[in-house]
């Protein structure tokens, strides 16, 4: 009977836990499971797991010094097999992070807070003592429910604390299945490092109703009081990743959702079937969209700025385009728009690219996430156009939102001609649309400039406008347009998308045909609040 040795301090309750967990999991398998300090590293013959002390209150620190002695007696016995136990902090997190990261993923990408830095640093010493000597598999499993993890505590408590007008989706991962992934890492000879996630992810507030306790939640100001600023930025912003890696190496194939690992903390007879709906892995929600499509969007659409609109029979019933538009002001107003009207006209659910600075404002965050924003960055548009789905891009950028507005009809430079190559590499139609009217709800009169405002919110200025001297966006009268489908991959291959000079030369025809569109439309405006410019 094979011998695996959960290694840890003491004093790490949690570990000699996961023990016990392990060893009912391993009774069917034939191996023999206990728990030891880290002073005992004495069969030669044994798997080990390694599971590192966490040194912090929040449970989200390893202990490194420890660690490197640890990995240092390690590298004297040399064992059949050491699987290192880490952590999915180790990507870090923040307004502009990639959802479902792969294991493969560089985990240096994003800014270093103290938490994702010390799992890195954990990481290098065991490479450092033990790659090359001994066979390293190193896991680096999500939150896992009940752990020391600052989410992981919160979730066991009556009372669970979150922060205020925020709703991040998270991925939880029951102890049984750690488990289990555990074992297949011991079975599969093969090293190297692995996500372990469940498939789907939950909301947090979700999660937080399934545990059966009552969410209070607190503005982030008043818990940096109490808790580091790092580690409440795991309740700030989401941090999911891919699980496909681990799936495929390993065989390690989730039985329970992010939703059954809480509901097992009171019911840990449940045989796995989730008793939720199952949750869009960027945030969006169809029901929140058509609960405010019947009521604010329609009202918005109908009565506020009464949107004509014309050409939607360009846009494709079914599968997978790039929807290219223009975007005017400081809140996506336009955007949710043409949410709401391919919605309603056409049952179609596109997601937006969106940059990183609106996803730092509580409850606007929330709110861009549930209407289908995501991420602005190529890994969110290619796993959007993979699914099938209709994908919205601003070309012009965030300089585009702020255009004053004395020029917010002329377009400017598309920044990145990222949409192209993505179209040619996909095979998807290009729809450009514009829209006359939306930059007069919000003009942008002036711009103040400041480094301290750039570095927090993402913005390129501080934009002078109507709000907040009047409180509400003005009633201008919209008129959108969706212009012709452009079929790339009829003239061009599909490594056509590495030719620079051609790239650039479609993005330059898109934008001179949108720009076109809307220099005819504003010549049919007769007024900024009332009139038709599409009735003859």
């Amino acid at each position: 009977m094979a011998t695996i040795t959960v290694v840890a301090h003491d004093k790490n309750l949690w570990a000699k836990k996961l023990a016990e967990v392990l060893s009912q999991a391993a009774v069917p398998r034939h191996y023999h499971c206990y728990f030891a300090g880290s002073s005992i590293f004495a069969d030669a013959q044994a798997s080990y797991i390694y599971v590192p002390s966490l040194i912090d209150r929040e449970g989200m620190v390893p202990g490194l010094i420890q660690a490197e002695q640890d990995f240092q007696r390690c590298a004297g016995l040399r064992p059949q097999k050491l699987i290192l136990l880490s952590s999915a902090l180790i990507y870090g997190t923040g307004p502009g992070r990639l959802g479902m990261i792969a294991g493969n993923y560089d985990a240096g990408r994003y800014r270093g807070d103290r938490i994702s830095a010390a799992w890195k640093s954990l990481e290098e010493l065991a490479s450092r003592y033990l790659m090359g000597q001994i066979p390293l598999t190193i896991l680096r499993p999500v939150t896992v429910i009940p752990s020391q993890s600052l989410l992981g505590r919160r979730l066991t408590r009556r009372l669970s604390i979150t922060l205020l007008g925020r709703d991040p989706t998270v991925q939880l991962l029951s102890l049984s299945e750690l488990a289990r992934a555990l074992l297949c890492a011991v079975e599969q000879d093969c090293q190297g490092t692995f996500n372990v996630a469940p498939d789907g992810v939950v909301p947090l507030n979700t999660a937080v109703r399934v545990a059966k306790s009552y969410r209070i939640p607190l503005p982030h100001t008043i818990q940096r009081l109490f808790r580091s600023s790092d580690a409440l930025e795991y309740l700030r912003y989401p941090w999911t990743v891919s699980n496909r890696k681990i799936k495929k190496a390993l065989g390690f194939a989730p039985q329970k959702s992010s939703v059954d690992a809480v509901v097992n903390l009171h019911q840990p007879d449940n045989p796995g079937i989730t008793p939720e709906p199952t949750f869009d892995e960027f945030g969006m929600d169809k029901n929140y969209i058509r609960s405010y499509g019947r009521f604010l969007f329609n009202f918005l659409n109908d009565y506020y700025w009464r949107i004509e609109v014309k050409g939607l029979d360009h846009v494709p019933r079914q599968g997978p385009a790039i929807l290219v538009g223009m975007h005017r002001g400081f809140m996506p107003w336009d955007g949710v728009m043409v949410l709401h009207l391919l919605v309603q006209k056409l049952g179609r659910f596109p997601r937006f690219l969106t940059h990183p600075g609106l996803f730092k404002f509580p409850f606007i965050s929330t709110f861009v996430t549930r209407l289908g924003g995501v991420v602005a960055c190529q890994e969110s548009a290619e796993r959007v156009l993979e699914q099938g789905e209709l994908l919205g891009v601003f070309p012009e950028g965030v300089k585009g939102a702020f255009t004053l507005y004395r020029d917010a009809y002329k377009l400017k430079s598309f920044g990145r001609d990222s949409f192209v190559k993505l179209a040619l590499r996909h095979r998807v139609p290009i729809v450009p649309f514009v829209t006359v009217g939306s930059a007069e709800i919000l003009p942008v009169f002036a711009q103040i400039k400041s480094r301290r405002w750039t570095r927090y919110s993402g913005w390129p200025c501080i934009p002078i406008s109507t709000f907040p001297f009047v409180p509400v966006p003005l009633p201008s009268k919209w008129h959108t347009q969706f212009l012709p489908a452009i079929q790339l991959h009829d003239r061009y291959p599909r490594d056509a998308g590495q030719d620079a000079r051609l790239v650039k030369a479609i993005s330059l025809d898109v934008k001179n045909t949108m720009q076109h569109a809307v220099d005819a439309m504003l010549q049919r405006r007769r007024s900024i609040f009332f009139g038709s410019i599409f009735e003859s």
